[in-house]
């Protein structure tokens, strides 16, 4: 097949997909600006310059976690679509996984909001392993994800070298048993959880980010794919 066809066969077969979970990942990272509120002064009273900037000050948790869940989500979404340049067609197993994966991306503003109100509380341990534990489950439907497509290589693109789903196993497999970590250690320091989950989402961004796609050519044998082919 040509890949032209190839081509226009995924846009056939996963277009409709990608762009409903789209939507949902746009939806849920829009939800995140609803945690920012303007500080409102006590009844009766107004604010000086002064205490406005106190007030803005004082809500560094929200904007902490703001940024942390912002770009954790951006960086899901570009997993996500790092695993759909992959994909070559799609079955019903698939679409529940990705429809799981899509549910806890929805969730992602709650965790977000339970730690910008509890950071600063005695809470504040339950909070964040609440957040961390969230992105533990999350780690599952992606491996759940990758799983539907990888499996027999049914799903993938017949230009996907062995080695490249090696590494995306390996590496999505890794961010389990360290968002686990980060739940646990939440319990004992609430700011080093949110560090680890806040640091794993750069690891992600090194993960998927491919300068070349690669494409195989014998069981032995992976090369650079040449302008315009591979994946």
């Amino acid at each position: 097949m040509s890949n032209e066809k190839r081509e226009a066969a995924v846009e056939k077969e996963t277009g409709r997909i990608e762009s409903f979970s789209d939507g949902v990942f746009a939806v849920a990272i829009t939800l995140l600006v609803f945690d920012l509120k303007v500080p409102q002064p006590p009844a009766g009273a107004t604010f000086s310059v002064a205490g406005l900037g106190i007030a803005l000050f004082n809500q560094w948790p929200s904007y902490l976690t703001f940024m942390t869940s912002f770009a954790t989500i951006l960086i899901m979404w570009v997993s996500h679509h790092g695993i759909f340049k992959l994909v070559y067609k799609s079955d019903t197993p698939f679409l529940f996984a990705n429809g799981f994966l899509l549910l806890l991306v929805t969730v992602v503003p709650f965790p977000t909001s339970l730690v910008a109100q509890y950071l600063t509380t005695p809470a504040a341990a339950v909070a964040c392993a609440v957040y961390s534990g969230v992105f533990v489950v999350i780690n599952v439907a992606y491996n759940l994800l990758w799983w539907s497509v990888a499996r027999h290589r049914r799903l993938l693109n017949p230009g996907v070298a062995a080695v490249q789903v090696k590494t995306h196993t390996r590496n999505i497999l890794l961010g389990f048993p360290v968002y686990l970590l980060a739940t646990l250690l939440a319990f004992w320091n609430p700011y080093v959880s949110l560090g680890i989950c806040g640091g794993l989402w750069i690891f992600w961004a090194f993960t998927f980010y491919e300068r070349r796609p690669r494409q195989r050519i014998t069981g032995e044998q992976d090369v650079e794919a040449a302008p315009g082919t591979g994946s």
